[in-house]
């Protein structure tokens, strides 16, 4: 007589529960298995963490800095006393001087020249370049200097020879209607200082240029306009104030940002109000400025002096 198959037993099992598989039917690699298979779906199928933007090259960046500067309504902020020294090497040899923050005379803001937008890597930065510029005064300097232009659309035009005179202006990085910039971005820009001297002679630059708002709070509410540019006016420079300390990798970039202003024939704008906030350290206390712009006047294009280009 032969034994009863095992097996038998198994498939009449009459509890429903189904028959216990041993250690070779059991189901646990399985699980293991859908949930390495899970993860690794997921790892595909999530989107890339975000990187932080890279600082560019001091040629890149200052090559595409042209900043279009507005009048605005009246405002004097508090007499605040600064010690500045300049940044550039071939002004390293003037010495440090003591300034007094005057009434604010315009705001310059980000623009693209022609339709010639800055590059990936350059674009994120060039756009929160906003520089709220304040009276100064101070003897003159009375330098020799040659200019080289750097955007490329201005690329054919001559080298200037100038002499600097005495400063006029401070312009200093402001952030509009509450709109800061992240953090890579706001590491640079919070620390470009611009000391603005009277130049002569007024070289005529007699050139249409069209003009494209790059800041997001205001390719709203200006639109691309058509401007003739006349006559040089100053040269910003860049410099440091006392009790800013200054990342050297962010230093090695913002001493080569020098702004030939030229003055600029534009058409009229509908006034636009903003807010202002100090992004620089060493100003950062100041109460917040309201600020309305009335009209275009000037338009800063980047520069070299002396044949001394930024590296890069």
């Amino acid at each position: 007589m032969s034994r009863p198959d095992p097996r038998d037993r198994i498939r009449s099992d009459p509890s429903g529960t189904g028959p216990r598989r041993g250690p070779r039917g059991s189901r646990a690699p399985r699980r293991v298995l859908s949930a390495v298979v899970a993860v690794l779906a997921m790892a595909f199928l999530a989107p890339p963490a975000a990187s932080a933007l890279a600082l560019p090259t001091p040629k890149a960046f200052t090559s595409y800095v042209d900043l279009e500067c507005f009048a605005t309504d009246a405002y004097a902020p508090p007499a605040v006393g600064l010690t500045l020294r300049h940044l550039n090497p071939v002004l390293g040899d003037l010495p440090a001087h003591a300034v007094t923050l005057g009434a604010r005379e315009q705001l310059c803001v980000p623009v693209a020249k022609n339709q010639v937008i800055p590059p990936d890597g350059v674009a994120e930065f060039v756009k929160y370049v906003d520089l709220s510029c304040y009276r100064v005064t101070g003897a003159p300097v009375n330098k020799p200097l040659v200019l080289s232009h750097l955007n490329p659309v201005l690329q054919d035009l001559p080298r200037e020879s100038v002499t600097l005179g005495a400063p006029q202006q401070l312009c200093v990085p402001v952030a509009k209607n509450g709109l800061v910039p992240p953090d890579e971005v706001l590491a640079l820009v919070s620390h470009i200082d611009l000391e603005c001297y009277a130049v002569t002679p007024n070289t005529l630059m007699n050139r249409k240029l069209a003009l494209t708002q790059l800041n997001p709070v205001l390719t709203g509410k200006i639109p691309t306009a058509s401007v003739q540019v006349t006559n040089a006016r100053r040269l910003c420079v860049p410099v440091h104030k006392a009790g800013d300390t200054i990342p050297s990798e962010v230093a090695q970039l913002v001493r080569w940002l020098d702004l030939d202003m030229f003055d600029v024939v534009a058409p009229a704008i509908t006034p636009v109000p903003l807010t202002l906030k100090h992004l620089n350290p060493v100003l950062s206390g100041l109460p917040a400025e309201k600020a309305t712009l009335t009209a275009a006047r000037q338009l800063g294009v980047p520069v070299a002096k002396n044949g001394q280009f930024p590296p890069g």
